[in-house]
C-alpha cells in the first residue's frame, strides 16, 4: 500500500458536477463531488449501479463533459477546453482500464494492434517494428505469452482478455490509471490474479490507481482511501480499513452489512442493513462535508454528526 504521508496529490477533484441532457430531461449524475488522489496510492470509489462512479472516471479521462467543477491534474485544469499540449499529456499520462474487456478490444483486430494503438497517438518517433515489439513486452508484463500478439480477442478467455486491456493501458506508460470495475465480469479464481498484478505492476511502476467498484471487500483489499458515493453524493470518505471498521453514514453501514462472511454460522447470524434517504432530515440543516474522526470524512448534518461521532466511543 502506497505512503500517503507525504501526500503529493496527483488529482483534485473539486465541486465537480455532471448532467445529462438538457431542460426537463436534464438528470445530475453527480453533485458536488470533492476529493483528491495522491501519488502512488490506490484511490477506491465504491457506489451501487448508478450511483454516478463510472460518470466521474470517464469525466477525469475526458469522455464526458462536465457542468461544474474543477478536474486539476499536477495543478492544471483539465475539464472543459484545454490546449492541445495539456489534451496530449493527459492521453499519455491517464488511462482506462475498462469494466467489460470483451465489449473494450476490437473483435476485428489482432492483439498486436489493439495493446500498440495507443502508441500511435503519444510516440510517433516510433516505427511499426519498434511498436510491435513494445507491443510483445506489454503482454509479457502482465502475464500473456509474446506470441499472443499475432490472435484476435475472441480466442481468449475473460481473464486474458482484461490482461489485454491492461497491456493496452500500460504501453503508453501512464502515472494514473483509472480502473472501472476490472474484475466484475471475471471468475472468481482469476479476480486475484487480476487485483495482484495490479498491486504487482504499482509496486513496480509507482502507478497511481482510482479504482472503481460495488464490492467493499475487494475495496478493502486493494484500496489505501475509500470514498463511498450514493445517487451522485460522496457521503464518506477514510483509510481503507478505518472505514470498514468505523463506518459511520447510513449507506457505508448497509454496504458493509452486505459483504459476505466466511463463516457460515456468522453470516447466516448476520443483520443485513437497508439504507433509506428519507430517515436524514435535511430540510431545516443541509448536509455538510465534516471530519468526524481523523481523516474520516462524513456527509451530515449538525445533530448527525454529533449522534454519529458516538458510534465507536
Amino acid at each position: 500500500m502506497a505512503d500517503t504521508t507525504q501526500k503529493e496529490v496527483l488529482l483534485d477533484v473539486k465541486n465537480l458536477e455532471i448532467t445529462y441532457g438538457s431542460g426537463k430531461k436534464k438528470y445530475t449524475a453527480v453533485k458536488n463531488a470533492s476529493f483528491q488522489i495522491y501519488k502512488g496510492e490506490t484511490f477506491g470509489l465504491v457506489g451501487e449501479s448508478g450511483s454516478g462512479k463510472t460518470t466521474i472516471g470517464r469525466a477525469i479521462m475526458r469522455i464526458l463533459p462536465t457542468s461544474g467543477g474543477e478536474i486539476i491534474y499536477k495543478g492544471e485544469k483539465i475539464n472543459g477546453k484545454i490546449s492541445k499540449t495539456l489534451d496530449k499529456k493527459v492521453v499519455q499520462e491517464i488511462q482506462m482500464i475498462f469494466q467489460d474487456p470483451q465489449a473494450s478490444l476490437n473483435e476485428r483486430a489482432k492483439v498486436s494492434y489493439i495493446v500498440s494503438e495507443g502508441l500511435m497517438n503519444v510516440r510517433k518517433d516510433l516505427s511499426a517494428a519498434q511498436r510491435e515489439e513494445k507491443a510483445r513486452q506489454a503482454l509479457l508484463d502482465v502475464g500473456l505469452l509474446p506470441e499472443f500478439a499475432s490472435r484476435f480477442p475472441h480466442e481468449f478467455s475473460g481473464g486474458q482478455r482484461q490482461r489485454i486491456g491492461i497491456a493496452r493501458a500500460l504501453i503508453v506508460e501512464p502515472e494514473f490509471i483509472i480502473a472501472d470495475e476490472p474484475i466484475s465480469a471475471l471468475d472468481m479464481s482469476i479476480r486475484a490474479q487480476v487485483l495482484n498484478l495490479l498491486r504487482k505492476l504499482q509496486k513496480e511502476r509507482g502507478i497511481t490507481y482510482m479504482f472503481i467498484a460495488h464490492d467493499l471487500s475487494v475495496m478493502q483489499y486493494i484500496s489505501d482511501r475509500i470514498a463511498v458515493i450514493h445517487k451522485g453524493d460522496i457521503v464518506e470518505l477514510a483509510a481503507a480499513d478505518e472505514l470498514i471498521e468505523h463506518a459511520m453514514h447510513p449507506y457505508t453501514r448497509s454496504l458493509i452489512s452486505a459483504i459476505p462472511m466466511p463463516d457460515p454460522i456468522r453470516e447466516r447470524g448476520k443483520k443485513l442493513l437497508t439504507y433509506d434517504p428519507n430517515m436524514h432530515d435535511y430540510s431545516v440543516e443541509k448536509p455538510q462535508w465534516r471530519e468526524l474522526r481523523p481523516e474520516h470524512y462524513v456527509l451530515c448534518s449538525e445533530s448527525e454528526a454529533a449522534a454519529w461521532s458516538k458510534l465507536y466511543e
